[in-house]
Order: structure tokens, then C-alpha cells, then sequence
């Protein structure tokens, strides 16, 4: 490893830092930029329909700053900002935050874009440390700042010619400053561009301008980046009209850490995203750090009491997995596989219940090995290996459906299911057979006589305008009566929803879609076969799993998505 061609960065040596005697007891101000930084950083950008629901979820949330996009480079960031301004979705206390360059063009067309508007934050950026300059811009720190200066100009010109509102007011500004790549910046240098800013917005502790301190590539270690931003703190001039603001990359996997630091250290904001989307290794992850303030007792003043529903959006909207083993959200952590580990938490939930008011059911503070916070303050639930019967701690569902039946269950179909396993066990207080379980799974999942049978199908492929769709023409069985249906999408799986939507779509009220899906081969040689899993949603977020067998992998897929549509129904 040629660990001689890189070099420690350690920018400031603050031997009188104060910070690490703080103890955070209140929330951030929170920004989320998942449409921005998020989306950017996406395979498979958000579509509108994606971005409006990833909007929505975050005022529900309890996001007062919402950085909407980059609507002067980006013609779907620039129809989404006119939707949200045009169609009066803005919330009277939730501040839209634009992302523009200092660059004249660039700065008039994000202005367009906020003709209407009845609350905006212009975030301007340039880049400002010595590699960006050398190599990138070839400007040397008086023509660095001096991009900046006219940014700030521009921005201001720009705001006097706002059209006035219909009721004759203007649209309320406010500005943000971002030295990008400000923790690979010359610390006194980004203090000598931030104060030129100032200089031109005029801030005042009424109007504050928010300087926001990126690590774009995160490059030292959490406790540098905490001197630094207590430094940043102590010598910006005008403090009290200034909004210091964090934005860490994960780049050394510490981004939760150092924002965390940086607001012990005096920052006032943090601008990030849901589980850590973003360029690279991503954003801090805005939900991580909202809990740790929640598990030491401080209101994050996010709600995160429906974790699951904010990672199903977060999935449909990034078409990115979040991980088992993420923290807080992950589908793995509340669960124990250790024989030791499962007692443990067992006794102390017994205390607990012990501890609770008769009256009300409540107790007076979490305290259970291994647990951090209580799984129903986030809508969880503890999931020991999902167990066969009430006392144990081996074996588990999915360990009996794997080696007794060659089914391995996806994480959260094992989650759904064992609840009828559990209703079974703690009715009879005895263990449940594999035979047992099996004949439940079946009634459940692949009933000998379900009510919806796909009898045949048949998929193309078209090369015309719409290259690349798939088009079904499928025959079912609906209670013994025999139907054709038709659909098309980017998949069989697509196509086969688009099609029972348009002849059974009533039943759902239009609404059935698939968030995931898993498949795997039971047997070998000839009598190999293929099953599929389906997770499918509906209106009002009622999550059902399909399951479907075949020799033939996507008729088992069909099978599945089948399955799933009428549980939902």
C-alpha cells in the first residue's frame, strides 16, 4: 500500500477548543437536500411524481429548509420548482432552498424560476481551496473572491427585480454562502471570502446570512473538524448576524461524528439527507444524528416514530436499498441472533414490564440490554431470530422454511409471516411443528385454491418508438372466470401491475405497486424450480408479500406479483 503518497491535513491546532465539554440538549436547525445533493447522486434521478412524494414526506416530517434543486442546470429541477411555487405546495413556515453558481446566466434563470415564490434561500458556491483554483479555475485567491463578490451582487440585483406577489408583497430572500470544499480550504482564506460575501448581503442578526461549511470531501478526522469550526465561530466577524451551517460528506465514514462535533463546537444548522444519500459514500445522514439526539433524551424536532414508512419512501424515491444493518432503520437492528443476546433482552423486557404504570401501560425510562432505544418509539418492534415458540431461542422460522422446505425468506416476508406463527405459539404455549408451519405457510401464501390464477402469458419485446418495453397479454382466472388482460412496462413484473391495474384497478382504488423483489432456485438438476417474492403496497402504505413457484422463473415472478394483488385486496 503506497500509504507515502498521502499526507496528514490538520489546518488548525486549537489548544484552548471548548467544544469538547459540550453536551448537545437541542436540535440543530435541519435542512435536507436529499432533491438536490440526494437526487444528484442518484443511477436514476427522481422522476416528478417521486420528487413530490420525497417532498411531502419531509414537511411531514418536520423539515423547516428544504433545498428543492438546481433549477438554473437542470430543466426537471426548474419544472419542479414551478410546480411547487404554481400549484401553492409550499407550507407557510417551510423555507425552499435553490442551489445556483456564481455565474451570471445561471443566476438570472434560478430567479425565473422563483417568480411567485413566497419564501425562497438562494444558495450560492464557489470553490475555494488551492487545487480548485489551480487546477479547475486557474485564478489565484484575489480572482477566487472576487467570483464570489459578484455572486453575491448578481443574487442581490437579481432580488430587486422579483415581480411583486399578488397581495403586493415580495417574495421573502434569504441568502447562503458555501466556500465549497471549505475543509480542503485555507481556514484564514475562507474567513477573507465568507466576510467579502457579507460585505454585499448586509446581514444583520434579524436578516443573519447562513454561511454553510461543506466538507465536499471529507478529509480529516471529526475532532480536526470540530477545531476548525470552532475557530470558523470565533473569528467570522458579525457572529451574532451569522447562521454557521455544517454539510458533511462520508467519505472516511465519520460524517455523523463530525456533525456532531462541529455542533458542539457551535455550528447552528446541518444540511444532509434520509440514511445518508449522496455523491460518493454520501451525505451525514440527517435521521442518524435526529435519533442519537433522541436516545440521550434531546427532542430532535424531526418525528421519526414511523421509521419503516421513511425508509419505504426513502427506497421508492432513491431506488436505492438501505442496509440490514443501518442504524435505527436497518431490518436487522433490533434483532438478536446470539443465544446469550436474545436471554438478555428477554429479562430485561420482562423488567420493564414490570416497571410499567398499571394505569397507563407507561414506565419512566428505557432500560433494556443491548436495545438502545425502545423499537415501538420508531414503530418497530423487537425481532429476536423470529421464533418457534414463545421460550426459544434457536432454530426460528426462517431457519425451519429454509432447511425443512428450501424456501429462504426475505427479511421482512419472515417479519410478516411469523406474526401468524406467534398468534399460533403463545395461543397453544407449545412448539409449533415444521409440518405445522409449512401447512400455514401454504394457506397464506400458495392456497391450493386461490381466488386469481394466471393460466397462461406471453411477453414481447418492442423495437419500435417505445424500444425496449415489455407488453404481457396474460390470460387469469378471477373465482373460476376466465379474463384477458394486457399491459406494458419496463419489465415483465411492471408490465403484469400496469395490466391488472387497468382491469382490476377498482379494487385497489388504483393504487398497487412493488417496492421489492427476491428469487432463488429450490432443488437441483431436473427438478430444479424457481420461487419469487414479492413486496407490494397500497393506498394508505398496507404492505402484502406474494409468493409464487414455477419451473420457470418469470412465470414464478407473475405467480408472486399475482399472489400479493389479491392478499391486498
Amino acid at each position: 500500500m503506497p500509504f507515502d503518497k498521502y499526507a496528514p491535513f490538520v489546518p488548525i491546532v486549537l489548544d484552548d477548543r471548548t467544544w469538547p465539554n459540550v453536551t448537545i440538549d437541542a436540535a440543530p436547525i435541519w435542512c435536507s437536500v436529499d432533491l438536490r445533493d440526494g437526487n444528484q447522486a442518484l443511477i436514476d434521478p427522481m422522476d416528478p411524481a417521486r420528487k413530490l412524494r420525497m417532498f411531502t414526506e419531509l414537511v411531514a416530517m418536520g423539515f423547516k429548509e428544504i433545498e428543492i434543486g438546481f433549477p438554473s442546470a437542470s430543466q426537471p429541477d426548474f419544472d419542479f420548482l414551478r410546480q411547487l411555487i404554481d400549484d401553492d405546495l409550499i407550507p407557510d413556515d417551510v423555507w425552499i432552498q435553490v442551489l445556483v453558481q456564481c455565474r451570471p446566466e445561471l443566476i438570472e434563470r434560478t430567479y425565473e424560476g422563483l417568480a411567485g415564490a413566497p419564501r425562497a434561500i438562494v444558495h450560492f458556491y464557489n470553490s475555494t481551496n488551492p487545487l480548485q483554483r489551480e487546477v479547475v479555475f486557474n485564478l489565484d485567491k484575489a480572482g477566487i473572491k472576487d467570483v464570489a463578490v459578484n455572486g453575491a451582487t448578481m443574487c442581490k440585483a437579481a432580488e430587486a427585480d422579483l415581480p411583486v406577489l399578488p397581495d403586493g408583497s415580495r417574495t421573502q430572500i434569504r441568502y447562503e454562502y458555501s466556500p465549497e470544499s471549505f475543509t480542503l480550504t485555507e481556514p484564514e482564506y475562507a474567513i477573507e471570502v465568507c466576510e467579502a460575501v457579507m460585505g454585499v448581503i448586509a446581514p444583520t442578526p434579524d436578516e443573519p446570512i447562513i454561511l454553510n461549511l461543506p466538507a465536499t470531501v471529507e478529509c480529516y478526522s471529526p475532532n480536526v473538524y470540530g477545531d476548525v469550526i470552532e475557530w470558523f465561530g470565533r473569528t467570522i466577524p458579525q457572529r451574532d448576524a451569522v447562521i454557521v451551517s455544517l454539510h458533511p460528506h462520508n467519505d472516511r465514514g465519520c460524517a455523523v461524528a463530525a456533525a456532531e462535533f462541529g455542533v458542539m463546537a457551535g455550528a447552528d444548522r446541518v444540511e444532509g439527507t434520509l440514511f445518508g444519500n449522496g455523491e460518493r459514500t454520501g451525505n451525514v445522514d440527517v435521521v442518524n444524528l435526529a435519533m442519537n439526539l433522541f436516545m440521550n433524551g434531546v427532542d430532535p424536532r424531526l418525528d421519526v416514530s414511523d421509521i419503516d414508512k421513511l425508509r419505504r419512501v426513502a427506497e421508492y424515491c432513491n431506488r436505492l436499498p438501505v442496509s440490514p444493518r443501518h442504524p435505527y432503520v436497518g431490518d436487522l437492528v433490533y434483532t438478536a441472533f446470539s443465544g446469550s443476546h436474545q436471554d438478555a433482552i428477554k429479562k430485561g423486557l420482562d423488567a420493564l414490564d414490570a416497571k410499567r404504570d398499571p394505569a397507563t401501560g407507561e414506565y419512566d425510562m428505557f432500560a433494556v440490554p443491548y436495545l438502545p432505544i425502545d423499537p415501538k418509539h420508531v414503530g418497530r418492534s423487537y425481532e429476536a431470530v423470529i421464533r418457534v415458540n414463545s421460550q426459544s431461542g434457536k432454530g426460528g422460522v426462517a431457519y425451519v422454511m429454509k432447511t425443512e422446505h428450501g424456501f429462504d425468506l426475505p427479511r421482512r416476508l419472515q417479519i410478516e409471516f411469523s406474526k401468524t406463527i406467534q398468534h399460533i405459539t403463545e395461543d397453544t404455549g407449545t412448539e409449533i411443528s415444521p409440518g405445522l408451519m409449512w401447512d400455514q405457510f401454504q394457506s397464506e401464501y400458495l392456497p391450493s385454491e386461490p381466488r386469481f390464477v394466471l393460466k397462461s402469458h406471453e411477453l414481447n419485446t418492442s423495437s419500435s418508438e417505445h424500444s425496449g418495453r415489455t407488453v404481457i397479454q396474460a390470460q387469469v382466472e378471477v373465482d373460476g372466470a376466465p379474463r384477458s388482460i394486457r399491459g406494458e412496462g419496463d419489465g415483465p413484473v411492471e408490465a403484469f401491475v400496469a395490466a391488472l391495474l387497468l382491469e382490476f384497478g377498482e379494487r385497489v382504488s388504483g393504487e398497487f405497486d412493488v417496492l421489492d423483489y427476491s428469487e432463488h432456485a429450490i432443488g437441483q438438476g431436473a427438478n430444479t424450480s424457481a420461487v419469487a417474492y414479492i413486496e407490494t403496497v397500497r393506498g394508505g402504505g398496507d404492505i402484502r408479500w406474494g409468493v409464487g413457484k414455477s419451473a420457470n422463473i418469470t412465470t414464478a415472478s407473475l405467480r408472486a406479483v399475482l399472489a400479493a394483488f389479491e392478499r391486498q385486496l
